[in-house]
């Protein structure tokens, strides 16, 4: 166990790689050859020797048969076809048996999910799993995504903003379960999944901040797994004379990486039995929510998704729904124009097909601990992109003006149609309240930095003025918000102080 503690923890340091026995090599390179990808090896003998080593370690970690299974399948796809030709009569709306929305719940059914969600974590039951593998190339910056900060008056980053949402939910459990057990210590421990470019500066933003007031034994950061990038022909791409080019395996690499990262023997050690797992790049995911966890439970399902509703029949997003009569996700581009355009025959002016899919899922750890047996099955994915190259005729790395090669991903969502529609649920929730995710430059004017700081803003807004607040926003900026910290509330309860209070906007509530 201390092992997988030393693994998972922030600061562990990898040991430089040693360099292999002649007779170790000879076994890789044959390996390599029987796979047709002994190409790999072309400047080896020509490397120093840290370089050799570096290399050796590297195709060691990869299995090259099985790189070139998942290259067929993907670059060969047996029911592409079917599936393209499949009617939009196969695709249904999940049914009302398995689906609940925070709008037209009744309110006894939101307080029986949130009581029994809270004492689920008064109990130590519920972890969580956050997906932060992605740079914020797009935004400007070489740090994290979860290192960004959007511009509020606090200077909050977005880890910091999730860390103090776990912190405010732990004691609002520890609060509820005071009576009956006043000493209880309730803590939600935090699986942080990085990418190779991202561990390690994830690892020094927690250190240097002291890991936002959470205890360090609580929070872990792992990495998620890479894949060799491929030529168009499925030859393994070098990227120089001594290292191979990879890409990160997709979020749906999440599943191999709980189990090879020792995950979930921790988890199965502090008795975990509910996760939450979401994307660092939603300023207003409700970490843990209790809401969530109290409505997959009550279901006893082994998966549950959370949906916005889509804006309109254009909207370029993923739809949670019924293919085939199994649970998935189908693209916006799979869907033809009528069926996108269709009505709920219950809902005249809503559309029938709505659950737009935001990442943000729930897991029984029944279900997780047996992701070893399933993980490295789930399809994948060609992304083709410009993949700088070593020529192997004469070493030097080439830069190419267009698209190369492919990057082979896993979707997280390919686990979905493995269960049984009575394992699955889906619950919508309010885009206002829940979904601003941050994925483009500052000044795009969607999903940028400024939505994202104004729609915290808003959301802090709505908060006061329903505890009764008077909110005066500046001359100049008559939608101004406020920022209400999570530490001060973690859903909008708990500002019963501020009844009557007039606050001048922009400000923040610390």
């Amino acid at each position: 166990m201390e092992k997988i503690q030393e693994a998972l923890h922030l600061g562990s340091k990898s040991a430089p790689p040693r360099e292999p026995t002649p007779e170790e090599v000879a076994s890789l390179r044959s390996k390599y050859a029987q796979a047709g990808q002994d190409h790999v090896f072309t400047f080896y003998d020509s490397l120093p020797a840290a370089e050799k080593a570096f290399l050796f370690q590297q195709l060691s970690s990869f299995d090259p048969e099985y790189i070139n299974g998942i290259a067929h399948k993907s670059l060969h796809p047996a029911t592409a076809a079917a599936d393209a030709a499949a009617p939009s009569s196969s695709l249904e709306p999940l049914p009302e048996s398995a689906t609940a929305s925070i709008m037209d719940s009744r309110p006894e059914d939101l307080a029986r999910w949130y009581s029994s969600g809270l004492d689920l974590i008064a109990r130590n039951k519920v972890a969580v799993v956050l997906m932060a593998g992605g740079q914020g190339t797009r935004l400007g910056s070489s740090a994290p995504k979860g290192c960004y900060d959007i511009g509020l008056p606090s200077g909050k980053s977005l880890f910091q903003i999730q860390a103090e949402r776990i912190r405010k939910i732990e004691q609002l459990a520890a609060a509820s379960a005071a009576a009956a057990a006043p000493k209880t210590k309730v803590t939600v421990p935090w699986y942080v999944m990085t990418s190779g470019p991202t561990r390690a500066p994830t690892e020094e933003f927690f250190e240097a901040h002291k890991y936002f007031g959470l205890d360090k034994q609580n929070v872990f950061v792992f990495e998620q797994g890479v894949l060799p990038c491929l030529s168009n022909e499925g030859k393994i791409l070098l990227e120089t004379k001594g290292k191979v080019a990879v890409a990160p395996d997709g979020n749906g690499g999440i599943y191999n990486a709980l189990a090879v990262s020792g995950v979930l023997d921790d988890m199965r050690r502090r008795g975990i039995e509910h996760i939450h797992a979401y994307c660092v790049d939603n300023c207003l995911v409700k970490v843990a929510d209790p809401v969530f966890i109290g409505f997959a439970a009550s279901k006893n399902v082994d998966i549950a998704t959370k949906v916005v509703r889509k804006r309109n029949a254009t909207e370029s997003v993923g739809l949670i729904l019924l293919k085939n009569g199994r649970p998935g996700v189908v693209e916006y581009s799979e869907i033809d124009k009528a069926t996108a355009e269709a009505e709920d025959p219950a809902h005249p002016g809503v559309l029938k097909f709505r659950a737009a899919n935001i990442v943000n899922h729930y897991y029984s750890f029944r279900f997780l601990e047996t992701a070893p047996g399933w993980a490295r099955s789930l399809p994948h994915h060609v992304a083709r992109k410009k993949i700088p190259y070593a020529d192997t005729a004469t070493g030097e790395t080439v830069k190419p003006a267009k698209p190369n090669g492919i990057k082979l991903e896993q979707f997280v969502f390919d686990v979905f149609p493995m269960l049984d529609l009575d394992r699955f649920a889906c619950m919508e929730v309010r885009r206002e309240d829940e979904f601003s995710p941050l994925k483009n430059a500052k000044g795009t004017g969607e999903d940028d930095p400024d939505t994202s700081r104004r729609d915290i803003m808003a959301q802090g807004r709505r908060w006061v003025e329903a505890a009764g607040a008077k909110v005066v926003p500046a001359a100049d900026d008559p939608d101004a918000g406020i920022e209400v910290s999570p530490l001060v509330s973690y859903g909008g309860e708990g500002l019963e102080n501020f009844r009557s209070v007039t606050i001048k906007a922009p400000s923040v509530l610390e």
